[in-house]
């Protein structure tokens, strides 16, 4: 049957890829939209641009044109049925569509097919569609070939790429080589020289931006914001929120002037591949920070200083803690929202169904006033942390370390015991515990991981100068000042592991119209203190604890 007996009463589209963009430059693109034209002509046909149906760069090999492309685009609206039946998609050649897997590439062909669309190959003018592999089934058998054709080249040119990719890599890990290795996306803030990479004057202050804010308890959204108000770009053109960007941002190793590569699960690190913007030192801290869930959680117009970031808890029934602002009440003549309608309250009667054994709230803002005054003195800051403040972090080190040697050293014995019953089978119950101890080794690492960055940042943590620190961001904070309670609340979270308020003292009296404020410090590396504070913010007192249970009895 020739192209001319062909009847449609559909639309003509084109679809154009190319896995490298320079395949674009030249006759191949114009050919196939100059046949496209013609087909439309000679069919009394509308050539449909609607969608746009180009898609460079994007691989059909690993299905980057459907996870992510044109052709997705296309498929999708065709499985929703705005692609009209009878209509006619053209491409170079079925390889254009997929490459993938043959019985993959099948399932797309027929899926296109299967709604009423007809897939013409520009290089060879066959025409696929229902009826036509319906009455000729041995085109069906050609597609197939074609498309077992197509995943056997580009198999064996990935493996090729893959085989010299490593060879590159285990060359600049040896110190043998030092060329640009074309694998993966290189960073934003660096760009290509004849001899090698150098930092972009242009981009660089922006990441810089970004990690200062981030380290300050800034979230993602609220990063982006400041950045377009004062006009750094590094993502886009500045009005889209790039706040997920962010986030893998802070994740990436080309900071510290690593390349990043994985072939088949194998993961290269290749040192100095960039220009640095972090030292390594500066990478763990920023990693211990993003390790710490929930600093970054803000709501509402007014940050939270000591809630939202997981270290605040009730002293009568130990559950976290909540803040709330009730804002539609009457403000300040300033603008600031009244203390008293800031409130503190135990989260259980919410979260967890049952009430607290102390009911009702307190005003937040003593309690941030009393905690802001207190570490604004060096002394204070001094007795909080004790003598040795690496102590404890070295000790949760060494707990975490003879954890992982003890699910080693299980699984050792367990895989020595499956070798040895291989002969009759591996018994399921083996299995299940191999993996399950596979499953608590991983997160065992991750452990150990954190807690080796908490004692590298205690270490390297000097209190010279601290005390100012929480001084300059103490009347910020009073002042309700969002920059600034952004930033105490990262130093609270830096500065402490648990903040446990008993909003009616120790021993709460009902019948106190006016009870005092009871809070505990629990420094990170550090000692307990018990602050006692009045209505007003003012603390009265400080003494040490040597535990919780002092407090009972005392």
């Amino acid at each position: 049957m020739g192209i001319n007996s062909f009847k449609s009463t559909g639309l003509v589209y084109s679809y154009l890829r190319f896995s490298d963009p320079r395949q674009s430059v030249g006759s191949s693109s114009d050919r196939q939209l100059a046949y496209a034209a013609k087909w439309a002509t000679e069919h009394g046909l509308q050539l449909d641009s609607s969608l746009s149906l180009r898609d460079e760069g994007l691989s059909a090999y690993h299905q980057h044109h459907v996870k992510t492309g044109a052709l997705g685009v296309f498929l999708k609206a065709v499985e929703e049925g705005r692609v009209p039946q009878d209509s006619v998609l053209i491409v170079e050649g079925l390889d254009r569509l997929s490459r993938a897997e043959p019985i993959q590439a099948q399932a797309q062909l027929a899926q296109i097919v299967n709604a009423g669309i007809t897939v013409v190959t520009a290089s060879d003018g066959k025409a696929y569609s229902r009826e036509r592999l319906k009455a000729n089934p041995m085109d069906l058998v050609y597609s197939l070939l074609v498309m077992i054709r197509a995943h056997e080249e580009s198999d064996t040119k990935s493996k090729r790429v893959k085989a010299s990719i490593r060879r590159l890599c285990d060359g600049w890990m040896a110190g043998t080589f030092r060329g640009r290795i074309r694998q993966g996306k290189d960073p934003h803030w660096v760009r290509e020289t004849e001899t090698g990479w150098e930092i972009d004057p242009a981009r660089a202050p922006a990441v810089l931006r970004i990690l200062h804010l981030y380290q300050s308890g800034w979230g993602g959204t609220r990063i982006c914001e400041q950045l377009n108000a004062e006009g750094l770009l590094l993502f886009g053109t500045g009005t889209e929120n790039h706040s997920q960007q962010i986030y893998r941002l802070i994740k990436q190793r080309g900071l510290t002037g690593h390349k990043a590569i994985e072939l088949d699960g194998e993961q290269y690190l290749l040192p100095d591949y960039y220009p640095a913007l972090l030292s390594e030192a500066e990478w763990d801290e920023l990693q211990r920070v993003a390790s710490e869930h929930g600093r970054r959680r803000v709501k509402g117009e007014l940050p939270h200083v000591i809630t939202g970031i997981g270290i605040t808890v009730c002293g009568y029934c130990g559950r976290p803690m909540a803040g709330q602002n009730l804002a539609s009440k009457k403000r300040l003549p300033d603008g600031r929202i009244r203390d008293s309608y800031r409130r503190l309250l135990c989260a259980s009667a919410a979260s967890y169904g049952g009430g607290c054994a102390v009911s009702g709230s307190v005003s937040v803002a003593p309690v941030e006033r009393a905690i802001m005054s207190y570490c604004s003195d060096i002394v204070n800051l001094q007795a909080l942390y004790g003598a040795d403040r690496s102590e404890a972090p070295r000790m949760r080190v060494a707990a975490a370390r003879e954890k992982v040697d003890v699910i080693n050293r299980q699984l050792e014995r367990l895989t020595d015991a499956m070798l040895a019953a291989a002969g009759e089978g591996t018994p399921l119950t083996f299995a299940r515990r191999a993996r399950q101890l596979e499953v608590d080794l991983e997160a065992a690492q991750k452990a150990l991981t954190e807690a080796e960055r908490d004692l590298a940042s205690m270490a390297r943590q000097d209190l010279t100068g601290a005390d100012e620190a929480w001084g300059r961001l103490a009347a910020g904070v009073d002042a309700q000042e969002v920059e600034a309670r952004l930033q105490a609340r990262q130093l609270v979270a830096d500065t402490f592991e648990r903040i446990i308020v008993y909003h009616r003292g120790v021993r709460p009296n009902e019948d106190d119209p006016d009870p005092i404020l009871d809070i505990v410090l629990v420094a990170r590396g550090g000692t307990a203190r018990l602050l006692r504070v009045d209505r007003t913010g003012r603390w009265i007192s400080a003494e040490s604890l040597e535990s919780e249970e002092q407090l009972a009895s005392g």
